[in-house]
């Protein structure tokens, strides 16, 4: 029987991704590194306990993306950004510095698409123009026919 291991979160950034680049084969060029992003993300329900009150209830996931994926988080993603993530579940493990084994559960993206961003209240009066606009500009050829 076929198993199926797939994800769909939306949510927020907590912070800005953390972009780590690694050799791909043994020689260390740099046409050879292959990026790592990774970032939480808090999704977040709403519910009315039995007396009536609205009860938050956030979760905390760990995200990562990998190649060219891990580039365009790293140029646009941001603490507070709203994206919409699909990927896989995969849990590793390693050895903490006391020997003890440990474990992490973290969702391998396979895309993800920006919702929006969320401006904090002190970031209001410094507000930093939108990373994509600074990607996409009037010289960007256009995409053509997009399959969606």
């Amino acid at each position: 029987m076929i198993g199926v291991n797939k994800v769909i979160l939306i949510g927020n950034l907590g912070k800005n991704p953390d972009v780590v680049a690694f050799p791909q084969d043994r020689n260390d060029e740099a046409s050879n590194l292959v990026k790592k992003a990774s970032f939480p993300l808090a999704t977040t329900e709403y519910r009315r306990n039995r007396d009536g009150e609205r009860i938050e209830q956030t979760e905390w996931h760990n995200v990562v993306c990998w190649r060219t994926l891990a580039e365009i988080a790293e140029k646009i993603l941001r603490k507070g950004t709203q994206i919409y993530v699909e990927g896989k579940l995969q849990t590793r493990s390693w050895e903490d510095k006391d020997g003890n084994k440990r474990y992490i559960t973290e969702v391998v993206a396979d895309n993800f698409t920006v919702l929006g961003n969320r401006p904090r209240p002190e970031e209001s009066s410094n507000h930093e123009p939108d990373p994509l606009s600074a990607i996409l500009n009037n010289d960007t050829a256009p995409l053509g026919d997009l399959p969606f």
